[in-house]
């Protein structure tokens, strides 16, 4: 086999290799399953609703999607003490897909939350009424703090 063929290959390998992995690094990570299938939106709004009347809590409706940067930073946010203790302590949280920003909007307006950027949060009571609902305030969450969802939380505990 003449060497020039054989080097041409093992630069086409190599060649090919860094683009793939370019490819694989300009995607990033692959993000975290939070949110349910679009379809059972309402019935876990249902569920949530009534485990929270069960458990004399209130309920955090979080609407937005996989996809969602700031709906990944928020989920993390989440899990980290103290956000986590109030969540299990005063709330039911219920995650809404929302697609592509495109469906669910029904439930939503429901909830009085505005589908202009997400996450975007609606706190109801333990019968299904909304207190409180968010508009946008949250949708640039990677560039806030936890505490900046520990400070909502506490406002909107019982």
């Amino acid at each position: 086999m003449n060497p020039l063929s054989t080097a041409r290959k093992a630069f086409a390998a190599v060649l090919l290799g860094a683009l793939l992995t370019a490819g694989a690094i300009a995607q990033g990570p692959t993000p975290k399953h939070i949110y349910p299938e679009i379809s059972t939106a309402q019935h876990d709004l249902d569920a949530a609703i009534a485990q929270a009347h069960r458990q004399h809590k209130r309920v955090l409706v979080d609407f937005g999607g996989d996809w969602c940067g700031d709906c990944q930073v928020l989920d993390i946010y989440a899990h980290q003490a103290p956000n986590d203790q109030l969540l299990a302590k005063y709330f039911v949280k219920v995650n809404i897909n929302i697609g592509h920003i495109d469906t669910n909007f029904d439930i939503a307006k429901r909830c009085g939350v505005d589908l202009h950027g997400v996450p975007a949060l609606a706190v109801l009571d333990n019968q299904g009424h909304v207190i409180f609902a968010q508009h946008n305030e949250f949708s640039d969450m990677r560039n806030m703090n936890s505490s900046d969802l520990t400070a909502f939380l506490n406002k909107w505990k019982q």
